[in-house]
């Protein structure tokens, strides 16, 4: 997070208050919640103000996960190594280089299994889509039917994208080969089953829709959250906008780039994969600028984030430098979370209403 100062103090700043500063909830409370953060249930006697912070804390380190394990640091089983496990590394950089943003971008390239020529071409040919949905967009407006239709269809898409141990779609690997270490924590909870579960079953006739609409982060979630818990809201709220609008203007080697267009189909396609749309906008973008092997990897990143491996993080825009990837993975943090905390606060004011 280092790699971009101004959301770091954002994220550093609303982290501080949920776990030290004055709350609802006693501290220990707290850090309990933040580490067993799968938690089925909580006490039934909580109040409606230690009921938002736990909400809040779960969200929080939820989406946390997503952006640890989207970095790639997940150790990998290696059978020829006597203790079964290896450092991920990508032509002689080891993971600590990640930290440190050494060249890591340059050494992706480096290697045979990835071709400089076919990576730039995926580079220039997704701003040439950005640059034409730019055009399209003044030329004239979509309508409401289409745009309709177009989230219908992005939505029923999103669940039969594969996440994680079965990788099929990126190039030049196979994924499906991974032996993922993960923690047995088993014993520290009553439902080991329980997890991510898409918002409706594949092959469903009419699909669950949440219209943002109706109930927004901005317009209804803030106020709830910020009257029962002081303050946070605007923690929070400062961060999402802090992330969403962050950019630098680049991609990869090009300088002077408008890149809300490409922002903004991250942010739209996860809450499209959680039910939720934005009747605004055309999420025929997101079809155009997120190619499947991308749409795998955020899928993965964002609902299974111990699936995700350094190769899954690697190969997907292989042009792009490390700073950049790390951007796309606090968007879909932030977008991870909020979604969570827009169906979280929904319910706690139809249980006040």
């Amino acid at each position: 997070m280092s790699l971009h100062t101004q959301y770091l103090e954002s994220f550093l700043r609303s982290q501080f208050y949920m776990l030290r500063m004055d709350g609802p909830l006693p501290l220990p409370d707290r850090h309990y919640i933040a580490i067993m953060k799968l938690v089925k249930t909580g006490e039934n006697n909580w109040s409606l103000p230690e009921l938002v912070h736990a909400v809040v804390l779960l969200a929080h380190y939820h989406a946390l996960a997503s952006f640890v394990f989207g970095s790639g640091i997940n150790p990998e089983r290696e059978p020829g190594i006597s203790n079964g496990f290896r450092l991920i590394s990508v032509n002689s950089f080891c993971v600590c280089d990640l930290a440190n943003d050494n060249n890591i971008d340059n050494a992706s390239l480096a290697g045979n299994n990835f071709g400089i020529v076919e990576s730039l071409g995926e580079l220039e040919a997704l701003m040439e889509r950005m640059k034409r949905l730019q055009e399209d967009r003044e030329d004239g407006e979509t309508t409401c039917e289409e745009m309709t239709t177009r989230f219908e269809q992005e939505k029923k898409e999103s669940l039969f994208v594969v996440p994680g141990e079965t990788f099929h779609s990126f190039p030049h690997s196979d994924f499906e080969d991974d032996m993922i270490l993960t923690a047995d924590v088993s014993r520290y909870i009553e439902d080991p089953g329980f997890g991510y579960e898409d918002f409706a079953r594949r092959g469903e006739e009419h699909l669950p829709t949440f219209r943002a609409q109706d109930y927004t982060w901005e317009n209804h979630g803030f106020s709830l959250v910020n009257r029962l818990y002081s303050d946070i809201g605007h923690l929070l709220d400062e961060k999402f906008r802090m992330v969403y609008n962050l950019t630098y203007n680049t991609m990869a080697t090009h300088e002077d780039v408008d890149t809300t267009t490409l922002r903004r189909a991250l942010f739209n396609y996860v809450h499209c994969m959680f039910g939720i749309r934005y009747d605004d906008y055309d999420y025929g973008e997101v079809n155009q600028l997120l190619e499947r092997s991308l749409k795998v990897y955020i899928k993965t990143v964002t609902c299974y984030p111990e699936r995700t491996t350094k190769r899954m993080y690697d190969s997907y825009w292989r042009q792009f430098t490390h700073s950049e990837k790390v951007h796309v993975n606090l968007l879909l943090m932030e977008a991870r979370m909020q979604a969570e905390l827009l169906y979280a606060l929904r319910a706690i004011t139809r249980h006040l209403t």
